[in-house]
């Protein structure tokens, strides 16, 4: 997350590094919520006086494909081009950030002459928090508790949750039908590490909302943690 996070602060400055000039490097794009896929195209115009060759591009994620002008990447002086950088939605939600590195020629290695930032927002029909609960080992295996809000002026029951492992017992309460649930998650052994993931099944007519997932882990405390916890 630093890493993304420094890369945005310089976006600005690298957009017209090397001879490119890109009039809108940062975009942001608010996506409708029944939507698989966004699309955010890049114009940028070689502004030097000799030619530019792109050699690389790194979207830094898999979810984000990055097309070149139809594969030209060769810009003489004044020639301009497109970036267009295509985001797979998938089970994302909420402000999503995503950067996109370009290599010039002669760049570094470690030092892309230009980075593109992109900002999706998607809707979020179904809260799910915390996405993951945690017990520690030899502890005392309380159970806790996953609060599920339906939010954006909609009405969506959730219909089942069960766990992928039978270590882990689920109750599922309704406080207000429709629009929020409780989701108390007990672990049946926290003597030794277990992992479970907990499907939300509920009624909601889009498909990539319709399962939510939340995690139920046992596991060795961190150092930091157990000092923290200490009398």
């Amino acid at each position: 997350m630093q890493k993304i996070f420094s890369l945005w602060l310089i976006a600005a400055c690298l957009s017209h590094a090397a001879g490119l000039d890109f009039p809108k490097a940062s975009q942001e794009i608010n996506a409708p919520a029944d939507v698989e896929s966004v699309t955010a195209d890049f114009e940028f115009t070689n502004k030097s006086d000799k030619p530019i060759q792109i050699i690389k591009s790194d979207p830094g994620c898999s979810c984000v494909a990055v097309e070149i002008s139809n594969g030209k990447l060769r810009y003489e002086p004044g020639e301009s081009g497109l970036i267009r950088a295509k985001f797979e939605m998938g089970n994302f939600s909420g402000s999503v950030d995503k950067v996109i590195a370009l290599w010039l020629d002669q760049d570094p290695e470690d030092k892309p002459s230009t980075v593109l930032k992109l900002r999706v927002n998607i809707p979020v029909l179904i809260a799910v928090e915390p996405k993951t609960l945690k017990w520690d080992i030899g502890g005392k295996g309380e159970p806790q508790t996953i609060e599920i809000k339906i939010i954006e002026g909609q009405t969506i029951r959730v219909t089942e949750a069960k766990c992928s492992s039978i270590e882990f017992t689920c109750e599922l309460k309704t406080l207000i039908e429709g629009r929020h649930y409780q989701l108390i998650v007990t672990p049946g052994n926290v003597n030794s590490p277990g992992i479970g993931v907990i499907r939300i099944e509920t009624d909601c007519p889009l498909p990539k909302h319709k399962t939510q997932q939340a995690f139920a882990v046992v596991r060795r405390p961190s150092p930091a943690e157990a000092a923290a916890i200490k009398p």
